[in-house]
């Protein structure tokens, strides 16, 4: 709920939950788009790197792969909603009502902050009761969620609605007996490349 109070300090605004409202715009230091890509693609490429790397026999390598799973799963069913509602992003718009729009706009729900708040969540499900300090993962879908909105990129209620799938995914695969995703693939997914060196 924080991030709501965060992203919207006044609650003058319009759109799903009253809260969207055009915020200055700002591409420059940390809140570079270059910089939001790199948390995007490096989350991706981590997890999925990490997954194969280690496997599912492992510990932290079946967390991984639970969350590749969270991140397909999320990828998904975020770009299904995108193509459902055709929300035009602040970029183009300053009114956040304009839904139905066309199948070329998309913001809601925003698929980056979903991903990064799908690829967390089974980690802090599996290590954070035990490892406190693994909470803090859940600064890099707050940054992410912060800078869309900064760049115009979304507005406030799409990265509320993203983290909400993202979440909501990550606590699904969690809770899954194996990850999905490793039943589909040979069985040397399952034991990890790192193996190979051994």
């Amino acid at each position: 709920m924080a991030l709501v109070f965060a992203l919207s300090p006044a609650w003058a605004g319009s759109g799903i939950l009253g809260m969207d409202h055009v915020v200055p715009y700002d591409n420059s230091g940390i809140w570079k788009r270059s910089n939001q890509e790199i948390l995007l693609y490096g989350t991706v490429l981590s997890v999925a790197g990490g997954a194969i790397w280690l496997g599912d026999n492992d510990e932290f390598g079946d967390t991984l792969w639970r969350s590749v799973d969270s991140m397909a799963v999320t990828a998904a069913g975020t770009q299904v909603l995108k193509w459902t509602f055709q929300r035009e992003r602040p970029s183009q718009t300053s009114d956040p009502n304009k839904w139905f729009q066309g199948i070329h706009n998309q913001s809601f729900p925003s698929g980056e902050v979903a991903a990064v708040s799908a690829a967390v969540t089974p980690i802090i499900a599996r290590y954070g009761s035990d490892h406190p300090t693994v909470y803090l993962l859940a600064l890099l879908p707050a940054y992410d969620a912060v800078a869309r909105v900064k760049t115009h990129g979304h507005w406030q209620s799409d990265v509320v609605f993203g983290a909400a799938i993202g979440v909501g995914v990550g606590l699904w695969a969690s809770h899954r007996d194996s990850p999905w995703i490793v039943s589909l693939l040979p069985g040397g997914f399952q034991v990890g490349y790192v193996h190979h060196f051994h």
